[in-house]
């Protein structure tokens, strides 16, 4: 779809204001309900509002929705900035200054992302680019009221784009907007490291392909040259047409249980004239029958979806972490490469490398870490908001 030729005005009386029953002490964009007095007057979710402390002295400006648990989202702490259509198209053209011209991404791929939420001062909100395909994804229901202005402003930066939005259900429910997507735009082909891929905005697969494994996808290409890599959870086949088209591995095995993320999978495979055999499967069983049969890989990935959003269900999903690991490491030839990935936000670093190394123990395999990484530079995260760091990606060397 294409956005509004004319992004609205911003209404030029006072804003609605809301109190905090705390002093403001901290700089995290995230206030929640508990520490927010609710307003004598009814405010619709994601309305613009000035934010007060309990003295009535002014702290911010943002968002505000009594649905949700995080009842303020701050935009701005400058008492001079007016949230408006020029706001979120100077923070926009701020954010894509980054992916342009400091990181020089147009230099390797027509695909990345555009905004990171609130590592871009923009809590609520990513936006992924697909060659001329721009997708927002909202998480407020802040951003998605305003996302006329969003597209007003994006269009600018990017003449003649195509345009998708959508909120997943759970957030929809959680900020109390509902969001309609526009009709579902036709998949495209981005390139990435000389690479090409089909992307489809509006599958289950979030903004349509995980550009936030680009670096990492890079680096198994450089450790497959001859090998025999095995991609578990391979979704549509980034690690594995790395491994085969760029990497030049001698075989390349992709497993994952989604008939859809295999279908794409395929066709990404043909794009690239590579050779690699794709099993719909669950990974469980797979590889319970490949150590059955002690078949070996020299370079195995394991890139599972996000396993749990909700902080009581963190050991069960830790449990699953360390079982698939567990199986996985067995099918690491002697002196392997084991890549074992984690988009579970939730789950921290220490934590994953504490369920790697439980795997490792009950498998009987040694672990050496040879390289912690996360998220392409792309997918930025703030000191003071530690949330914005979700992946986890680390290298190993496997013996025993």
């Amino acid at each position: 779809m294409k956005p509004e030729a004319t992004a609205p005005t911003q209404p030029t009386q006072p804003l609605p204001s809301v109190q905090l029953k705390i002093a403001r002490g901290s700089s995290h964009p995230w206030i929640f309900q508990k520490m927010v007095e609710k307003p004598t007057t009814r405010l619709p979710g994601g309305s613009i509002v000035d934010i007060v402390d309990r003295d009535q002295k002014w702290v911010g400006r943002g968002f505000y929705n009594g649905h949700s648990r995080i009842a303020l989202r701050v935009l701005t702490s400058n008492p001079e900035e007016a949230v408006d259509a020029e706001f979120f198209a100077k923070r926009l053209r701020r954010a894509i200054s980054l992916r342009r011209d400091w990181m020089q991404l147009d230099a390797v791929t027509d695909a990345y992302r555009l905004v990171h939420s609130e590592a871009d001062d923009l809590s609520g909100l990513v936006v992924d680019r697909f060659g001329d395909m721009i997708v927002l994804e909202f998480f407020s229901a802040g951003m998605f009221r305003v996302r006329d202005w969003l597209m007003a402003a994006l269009e600018q930066e990017f003449p003649g784009s195509r345009f998708y939005y959508f909120a997943e259900e759970h957030v929809g429910k959680q900020e109390s907007f509902d969001c309609r997507p526009p009709a579902l735009p036709e998949p495209g082909v981005i390139t990435e490291h000389g690479l090409k891929f089909r992307v489809a905005p509006g599958s289950k697969h979030k903004t349509g392909f995980f550009v936030d494994q680009r670096d990492n996808r890079k680096r198994v290409a450089d450790l497959s040259a001859g090998k025999r890599v095995l991609d578990l959870c391979c979704n549509s086949g980034g690690f594995a047409v790395y491994a085969k088209a760029l990497g030049k591995a001698s075989e390349v095995i992709g497993v994952d249980l989604d008939e859809q993320a295999i279908a794409m999978a395929m066709q990404n495979a043909k794009l690239n004239g590579a050779t690699i055999k794709f099993t719909q499967a669950d990974i469980f069983a797979w590889l319970r029958d490949a150590i059955m049969h002690k078949h070996k890989f020299d370079v195995v990935i394991l890139d599972p979806a996000k396993q749990t959003r909700d902080r009581d269900m963190l050991d069960q999903a830790l449990r699953k972490y360390t079982d698939m690991n567990r199986l996985a490491l067995q099918v690491v030839a002697p002196g392997g490469i084991f890549v074992t990935c984690s988009c579970t936000g939730l789950v921290t670093e220490e934590m994953y490398l504490e369920t790697l190394r439980r795997a490792a123990w009950q498998a009987g395999r040694t672990v050496q870490v040879l390289h912690l990484s996360g998220a392409g530079p792309d997918h930025p995260f703030l000191v003071h908001v530690p949330e914005g760091r979700y992946l986890k990606a680390i290298f190993c060397r496997v013996d025993g």
